[in-house]
């Protein structure tokens, strides 16, 4: 062999020794040393840190796969905050009964001081549309003033007032504020309010308004009503005072209207002890007589001997 082929040889065997030596190193845990070319002691470096890099790569990726699987979606953590709040959070009676109404939200956790519960903030709610029939705000002989179902600010929302007639189409009237004022005519009149939110009908209330006679009529009738409960109103809350007074006066006097009570309990005894008394003496006056008389006879009849 030529020189070239001798150097070729000693490389080959090196590599396969570091190889195997590497291979023992790995599988035992034995600190091996050898002496190495370093051109092969660099490749092989190279190879093992190629390697090393791709299992480091390879744990990296299962672990990133594992916490993947564990972390919870967006959506899941977004429910959970959501329930979490709304433990924490209570909401009011609303306002109104129908219609557009407001409430409020109350926090029951995390209040200053130690305050159990706070208001954190007041926000609209609403209840059905129809609110029925409904009453003026205002009303004399010649006019009365309707409102419609809002809340502030007034002009937030739009009002749309109809006039309706039986049996025919209403009539959608100019006004479009949330107070009409009607004149009273020689007919009843019924007027309908729809308050709409965003071209969303929220509310919505009729109105009759009687003419001036038949006011009249009404208000005629009601005093006699009102006349029979204020009395019976009024007779009631005089004897209501007159016991709590009556009370009132036996609990301080207590004592008196006990011997008072005790002396009137007394008087049917004395009574009965005298009534007893006075038969056994009548009893007695009756017995006496009877039992002298015999003597009498007696005497009668010695000196009649004599």
């Amino acid at each position: 062999m030529g020189p070239g082929g001798a150097g070729c040889s000693d490389r080959l065997l090196l590599t396969v020794g570091w190889l195997l030596l590497a291979g023992l190193q790995s599988t035992f845990g034995i600190d091996v040393t050898a002496v190495q070319d370093p051109s092969l002691a660099n490749e092989v470096e190279g190879e093992g840190e190629g390697e090393g890099e791709g299992e480091n790569e390879a744990e990296e990726e299962a672990e990133n796969d594992s916490e993947a699987e564990n972390e919870p979606p967006a959506e899941a953590r977004t429910d959970v905050s959501n329930r979490t709040t709304v433990k924490e959070v209570e909401f009011g009676m609303c306002t109104v009964t129908c219609g557009v109404g407001i409430r409020e939200v109350i926090l029951t956790n995390g209040c200053p001081g130690s305050e159990s519960k706070c208001i954190l903030r007041v926000e609209e709610c609403r209840g059905p549309v129809d609110c029925g029939w409904g009453k003026p705000i205002s009303e004399s002989l010649e006019s009365v003033r309707l409102a419609c179902v809002h809340t502030s600010p007034v002009n937030r929302f739009k009002y749309i007032w109809r006039l309706l007639r039986p049996d025919q189409q209403a009539i959608i009237l100019g006004n479009d504020s949330a107070i009409l004022e009607v004149h009273r005519d020689t007919h009843p009149k019924a007027f309908e309010c729809e308050t709409l939110d965003n071209n969303e009908i929220v509310a919505s209330i009729k109105f009759t308004i009687y003419t001036t006679t038949e006011l009249q009529m009404k208000r005629s009738s009601r005093p006699d009503i009102d006349a029979v409960l204020v009395l019976v109103l009024t007779m009631g809350v005089i004897m209501c005072i007159f016991v709590v007074f009556v009370l009132i006066f036996i609990i301080i006097n207590w004592a008196a209207v006990k011997d008072f009570w005790g002396a009137k309990a007394s008087t049917p005894e004395t009574q009965s002890e005298l009534s007893s008394v006075r038969y056994k003496d009548l009893s007695s006056l009756d017995q006496s007589p009877t039992s002298e008389i015999p003597g009498h006879e007696d005497d009668a009849l010695s000196e009649w001997n004599e």
